[in-house]
């Protein structure tokens, strides 16, 4: 297996003093020689952990690639600044980590037509807000040619900015105020990026309690996952939802690695990651 932690900055700076010290760890497997596939190119997933633009979580970072990395795929994950940089440094880092996967897509044997991004948290908002503003005017000016993703994975993504669903936490860090204007809420909601060119694999826990307490939430905290999924169904997008109904916020991998304590009740959610992997396979015709 090849591992590096790259530092973004090295590679590309232009992406300025905004950006703190973002990475991309790499995990790459091997091409096993010995079984003639020393050609063998392999698809992508970028990870984005969450952490509510103010921190990048461990658990939603190494634990996850340790998953992917023997279903053969190159795996990276994106450490990205958090507050005080605010929108569109962490836009433009994804594009960086895309430059990356294409640059030495031949040295790392990446197929770069088989790119997925997989978000959580706050960290899903990135990556749907990539996935379909991956083309924005603040990220051309930096990476004129950035790269799209032909799928993603969304895991209890923030998702509306809308005051009354919205984790108001993560979109202040962001964008550096607590109250969004009208075009900010627009513009900012995962909900508007409905004019998509990839499909989504969503998980959501029905009792994200964590979630309802910090955002504010009525008793259905999974409204956000809910009205992204309306958006994906009202433009004839290809999307697979999962609700699991009980579980808190930040389950990541839902077993004693990423989580202290889990009840017998929780640990259903762990076929999340099964379940992504057999999606990933489809979407990618792996």
């Amino acid at each position: 297996m090849f591992y590096q932690v790259m530092h973004l900055k090295k590679f590309f700076p232009q992406l300025g003093t905004e950006s703190i010290d973002p990475t991309v760890t790499a995990y790459l497997p091997d091409n096993l020689v010995e079984m003639r596939r020393q050609n063998q190119k392999h698809p992508c997933l970028l990870i984005c952990p969450g952490g509510g633009y103010a921190m990048c979580s461990q658990r939603e970072a190494d634990p996850i690639a340790y998953h992917f990395l023997p279903e053969g795929y190159n795996v990276f994950v994106l450490n990205y600044s958090v507050a005080p940089s605010r929108f569109p440094t962490q836009l433009r880092e994804v594009a960086a980590a895309m430059e990356l996967i294409y640059r030495y897509a031949e040295e790392w044997h990446c197929d770069s037509t088989r790119v997925a991004i997989m978000g959580f948290s706050a960290g899903g908002h990135l990556a749907a807000q990539y996935s379909t503003c991956f083309d924005w005017p603040e990220v051309r000016e930096a990476f004129p040619d950035s790269k799209p993703v032909q799928a993603s994975i969304l895991c209890y993504p923030v998702i509306s900015a809308a005051p009354e669903v919205a984790h108001r936490g993560s979109f202040e860090n962001l964008l550096g105020h607590a109250s969004l204007n009208s075009e900010e809420i627009s513009r900012f909601s995962g909900i508007q990026f409905a004019v998509f060119r990839f499909i989504s694999f969503l998980l959501k826990i029905a009792g994200d309690s964590g979630i309802r307490r910090i955002a504010h939430f009525d008793n259905q905290p999974v409204r956000n996952s809910l009205l992204y999924s309306e958006a994906l169904a009202l433009h004839q997008i290809p999307f697979e939802l999962h609700v699991y109904p009980v579980g808190d916020h930040g389950l990541a991998t839902v077993d004693e690695q990423t989580n202290d304590h889990l009840e017998a009740a929780v640990t259903h959610a762990a076929d999340w990651i099964g379940a992504a992997k057999k999606w990933l396979r489809i979407v990618l015709d792996k």
